[in-house]
Order: C-alpha cells, then sequence, then structure tokens
C-alpha cells in the first residue's frame, strides 16, 4: 500500500473494497476474490504501475490502431505506409495526453482514453460523399500524403464538433441530455457503430480468408476458452524470493496474443514463398513484406504538432455528422465512469465530476482534431474491464500508461511497425472487435421490458432503418437534390451515418409513443446510473481537484455555483470543506477488518 497517513488509510478503507450487491454474507474465498489490491487513490511501487501501464496499453492496442487503418481507406491511404505509421503515432501521442488530462483533472478515475469509433462512422460517412472519391492513382501510389482537401475538412469538423462537448460538459447540460436518453435510445446507436463496418471487415478479411479466419479463431480461443487459465510467470520479492506466480495472459491480451502469432505465421510463409508474389493473385496482401521499406524510412523520432497535415477547414455537413458521434460519445462515457468507479473502490461519481470529466474529454477531442488524428477520444471500455481483472484499481497505473502512450507516439518506428500487419489480419481482428461493439450496443436492451411489443417495435424499427437507408443512399448518392449544396451534404452525410439514422428514430419514437418509464427501462437505467455519493467525505478524497486547487478557490463565494466543481463545506482535512450537500456525510457499510477507532469515523 501507498505511504499515506494513519488518517488517510483510515478514509480511504471505507471505499477500497469492491461494492457488493449481494444480500447474504459473502464467503471467504469470494471476500479474497472480492478485495483490490490497490484502490483509486494508492500509488502501487514504481515497477508495478510501469507493468500495469504497459499491460493497459496493450489493451487499448487493437482499438487505437484500428481506427487509422480504417480511415487510410477513406483517405486513399492504402498503400502509403508511411503517412499511415505517422497517423498512428499521432494518436497514440493524443491518446496519452488526454489521458493525462483525465485522470489528473477530469473525472480522476483510472480510466484510459483513446480514439473513438462513435466518430468513426460518421467521419467515413463524410470521407465517402461522391466529390471525395479516390483518384486512380492513389489505389497503388506509396506515398499520398494527408494534405488533402478532405482530411483537413474532417479536422476542422471534429474540432467545431469538441467545442459543443466542451460546453455540454462543463456548463453541466449533460444531466439534461440523459434525462430524454435511454436504453432504446442508446442500443440501436452503439449497435449500428459495429454493424456499420461490415464492409471494412468483410473487404480486409477478404484479402485471405484462411489468415483472417485464423485470426479471428486465436482471438476467440484466447478471449473465451482460455481466458480462465493461468501462465505461470517467474517472480521475486523478499518473502518467496525467487518464485513463479500465475498470470491469465489469455484473458488480459487476447487481441494482441492473436495479432501477433497470425502475422508471425504471414511472415514465415512470406519467407519461403508459401503466399503469392505477384499482386494480381489471391492472398498477395497476406504476405509481411508489401511496406518492407516502412521501417527503414520511418524515422526513429517523430514530433506530431498541431496542424501538421495543414490549416483545418469546416464544412456544415461535417460539424453536423461529428456531433451525432459526440453525443453518443458522451452517453457511453458517463456508463463508463460509473464502471470504472465501482472496479476501482471509488464511490460513484458525483454530477461535478462527471461534468468535469465530459468536459476534459471535450477538450481531448479538440486536441485530436488540432493534431489530425482523424478522430477525437473517448473512455476505453476495454481497460475499464482489466481492472476488475488486476485487482488494480489505481489511477496512478493509467498515468503510467498515459506516459507510454506519449513515448510510443514519439518513437516514429513504433508506429510503422503497426502498419506491416498484413490486411486479412487486420480483417480479422475487425470481425471480432466489431461483433462485440454491436453486442455491447444490444446489452443496453437489458434495462428496458423486452417482452413489451412497444419497445420490440421501436427496437426493431431504429435497427432496421439505421441500415437500409444508409445503404441506399450510398447506392444513390444522386437521389438528394434540393437545389441547396449545403444542405446536400448535409443529408448526405446524416443519412448515410447508421449510427445517427437508428439513434434518431429510437430517440423519437421512445420519447412520442406511450410507456412508463419502468417499461421504456429509465427507471433501472437511472438506478443503475444513480448519483449518491456526492455528499460523502469519501467521494471529495477522489473527485475533489488536484494540487489544493479545491483550497484555493473556496474562499470565493462563486466557487459553489460552478457545474464542474466540488460544493464544499467547513473543516475538511484540505481546508476547504468537505464535498457536500447536507451536513452530515452519509453511512457506509464499513468493513468488517477496520477497529473502533475507525468506525467512529461515522
Amino acid at each position: 500500500m501507498s505511504a499515506y497517513s494513519s488518517n488517510e488509510l483510515k478514509l480511504e478503507g471505507r471505499f477500497c473494497d469492491l461494492p457488493d450487491n449481494e444480500k447474504e454474507p459473502a464467503s471467504s474465498t469470494d471476500e479474497c476474490s472480492n478485495k483490490l489490491a490497490y484502490c483509486v487513490t494508492d500509488v502501487p511501487p514504481w515497477y508495478l504501475c510501469i507493468i500495469l501501464g504497459i499491460q493497459h496499453c496493450l489493451t487499448a492496442f487493437g482499438g487505437i490502431i484500428a481506427i487509422p487503418l480504417i480511415l487510410s481507406q477513406g483517405l486513399c491511404l492504402q498503400h502509403d505506409g508511411l503517412t499511415q505509421s505517422h497517423l498512428i503515432s499521432t494518436i497514440f501521442l493524443v491518446s496519452g495526453v488526454c489521458t493525462l488530462l483525465q485522470v489528473v483533472f477530469g473525472i480522476r478515475l483510472p480510466i484510459l482514453q483513446g480514439g473513438t469509433f462513435t466518430l468513426l462512422a460518421p467521419s467515413m460517412a463524410l470521407l465517402s460523399m461522391p466529390e471525395w472519391t479516390c483518384p486512380a492513382w492513389t489505389q497503388n501510389a506509396s506515398l499520398v500524403n494527408t494534405s488533402s482537401t478532405h482530411f483537413i475538412e474532417l479536422q476542422g469538423s471534429i474540432i467545431v464538433g469538441s467545442v459543443f462537448q466542451v460546453l455540454v460538459g462543463f456548463s453541466g447540460l449533460i444531466g439534461l441530455f440523459m434525462r430524454f436518453i435511454g436504453p432504446l435510445t442508446i442500443a440501436p446507436t452503439i449497435s449500428l457503430i459495429g454493424l456499420s463496418l461490415f464492409d471494412s471487415a468483410g473487404s480486409s478479411a477478404g484479402n485471405h480468408w484462411g489468415i483472417s479466419a485464423m485470426t479471428t479463431a486465436l482471438i476467440i480461443l484466447f478471449s473465451q476458452y482460455l481466458r480462465h487459465i493461468p501462465v505461470p510467470f517467474p517472480a521475486y520479492n523478499k518473502d518467496k524470493r525467487l518464485h513463479t506466480s500465475p498470470v491469465y495472459v489469455f484473458q488480459i491480451l487476447p487481441v494482441l496474443l492473436g495479432i501477433t502469432l497470425s502475422w508471425t505465421i504471414c511472415y514465415i510463409l512470406t519467407v519461403y514463398n508459401v503466399l503469392p508474389a505477384e499482386p494480381d493473385k489471391y492472398g498477395y496482401l497476406a504476405r509481411t513484406d508489401l511496406k518492407g521499406d516502412v521501417m527503414s524510412q520511418a524515422p526513429w523520432l517523430v514530433f506530431p504538432y498541431p496542424g501538421q497535415w495543414g490549416r483545418p477547414t469546416v464544412s456544415l455537413a461535417g460539424v453536423i455528422g461529428i456531433l451525432a458521434g459526440v453525443i453518443s460519445s458522451m452517453i457511453e462515457s458517463v456508463g463508463d465512469y460509473h464502471a470504472c468507479a465501482r472496479l476501482s473502490g471509488a464511490p460513484p461519481p458525483p454530477k461535478h465530476a462527471i461534468n468535469r470529466g465530459i468536459g476534459i474529454e471535450g477538450i481531448g477531442c479538440l486536441l485530436a482534431g488540432a493534431w489530425g488524428t482523424g478522430n477525437g477520444t473517448t473512455s476505453y471500455s476495454e481497460n475499464v474491464g482489466a481492472l476488475g481483472i488486476t485487482k488494480v484499481g489505481s489511477r496512478m497505473v493509467i498515468v503510467a500508461s498515459g506516459v507510454l502512450m506519449v513515448v510510443m507516439g514519439i518513437f516514429g518506428k513504433v508506429g510503422a511497425i503497426f502498419t506491416t500487419i498484413p490486411s486479412p489480419v487486420i480483417g480479422g481482428m475487425f470481425m471480432v472487435m466489431f461483433g462485440v461493439i454491436s453486442a455491447a450496443g444490444v446489452s443496453n436492451l437489458q434495462y428496458a421490458d423486452m417482452n413489451s411489443s412497444r419497445n420490440i417495435f421501436i427496437f426493431g424499427f431504429s435497427m432496421f432503418t439505421g441500415l437500409v437507408i444508409p445503404n441506399w443512399i450510398l447506392k444513390n448518392s444522386k437521389a438528394i437534390s434540393t437545389g441547396v449544396v449545403e444542405l446536400d451534404q448535409v443529408l448526405q452525410v446524416l443519412l448515410t451515418t447508421s449510427m445517427f439514422v437508428g439513434g434518431f428514430f429510437g430517440f423519437i419514437l421512445d420519447n412520442t409513443v406511450p410507456g412508463s418509464k419502468h417499461e421504456r427501462g429509465i427507471l433501472a437505467w437511472n438506478k443503475a446510473h444513480e448519483d449518491d455519493s456526492s455528499n460523502t467525505l469519501e467521494s471529495g478524497k477522489v473527485y475533489s481537484l488536484p494540487f489544493g486547487i479545491n483550497s484555493h478557490l473556496c474562499s470565493s463565494s462563486w466557487f459553489r455555483y460552478i457545474p464542474f466543481c466540488p460544493p464544499t463545506m467547513p473543516n475538511s482535512s484540505d481546508g476547504c470543506g468537505a464535498v457536500a450537500n447536507s451536513v452530515e456525510p452519509k453511512h457506509l457499510e464499513m468493513p468488517s477488518h477496520l477497529g473502533a477507532s475507525e468506525q467512529t469515523l461515522k
């Protein structure tokens, strides 16, 4: 445990255990498995921070590199490995910076930031507009670069859309949004993100179905069948000296292991010329030497900077499309905050912390747009799940992850390595990843009454229209002709974005078709995300602003009215007041191992 004072340790003891919803007393085995090794405010040893930080980076690896690889198709960069590598380096750097901002100043939970698939759908819709079709010469070009009109317009749209998220977060309007958005809006919106990308997965996997099927099978094997099988790893400590310790490698790194094995097999097949060397033959794109010169051309050190691809421009169609993705991202992040708090042994996040978290995510999207990742940033659900596996909920581990991602973004060779992954291997990863995203959206229906014909109709209709309308518009791109070019572009982007179409119909129907709050799932949804801890001392310990900012601001009378700052009252440990809405803190159940002196804190 960290070297906190005894008083601090007593306070932390009240929220460091994972919450247990079970009414019946748990067995000693269950209690041990439910303990956190380090809770959110603890500081593990530096070497453990680095090791677990690397693990979180590797857990987010699949999602972070998938986004620039998908975007490269719309940006005409399929064969431009050097620019792809620079794009990957940029997204690693920005993800690291945004992670540090979120952990230190934002929600202050151990939650990692990275590229978001909710912005990928409108981005691809924008890049698929008829006037932005990739020229024929780019199909075999090895140096295209991204200094093109459509990429800098995408950058500008992300910047403007992120300003909206900043305003919604820091003004506290996210609570108003959540009042009208329930499971029947969220389910089709998130599900259609994965379903709308089936063409990307199919195109990549179709370059060699054998290799892609092998990649998919390996990821499924590791993540589902072998996840509970520990692998002995050598370890050392003063008590046991050199010994072996069980590590659930398959559960923690299934995507990385699956890709690495398939990548290695492709390399062996390339070396022995099992895969065809002629570009026009099936299976050629599974070779690992297609971008062999990228590693030699990529610099050792790169320093991505704002505006590196050119001065961003803005279009109305792009901004409105990105706004649809931003709203979805905000809703998803609120759910991630609550899940992360539970798994890291922290109280549920109060409103001021959620407002600050959403606002910082908006700033992260602003930075991503300025640097030119072609995407924004959001909280990573995969890393939230990793907290439950490792039983280490310390936010210092995520700080280490942020620093590591910044370092990876600066080393250009790291991004270059990822561009050499064969297309069928990427396709196999996409098939698993996009399937999980689709299923994650459907899982939100657990809050609604799916025995209700009303809910079945709303979800089914929203999903089907979210697939049919974009598909028809893409095949009949000239059908939209209002006579106003800007309006045509707006409609083109919105109606080809599946998540917008499905989410729009889900939102309208759910808020207009008669139904009780219980039937709609609003009551269960609110209960699962209820905020009942904003007036406790524990909440102040976890969610208050860092570096004594609370102490400096509490003397100002206007401080309490700022939506993203914690409310205060006198006599708190930091000299500024306990985070509270009432005079007395809530009484929480004390862990059985604490003595009588600790009980007096109640």
